[in-house]
């Protein structure tokens, strides 16, 4: 029975631990800055022609 225990301890602390690493192994300033975006290029689309 205690090796049963034993070994779901060592699951959860091996679940937590990979949850852990990939939350806090990013990039080390956070994440990139969006490019700009174009000026010349209007949001809408143009009219559909007829």
């Amino acid at each position: 029975m205690w090796l049963i225990l034993l070994e779901a301890l060592g699951a959860g602390l091996l679940l937590v631990a990979i949850v852990w690493w990939t939350m806090f192994s990013g990039r080390r300033h956070g994440e990139r800055a969006a490019p700009p975006e174009d000026e010349d290029t209007p949001d809408d689309p143009p009219p559909a022609r007829r």
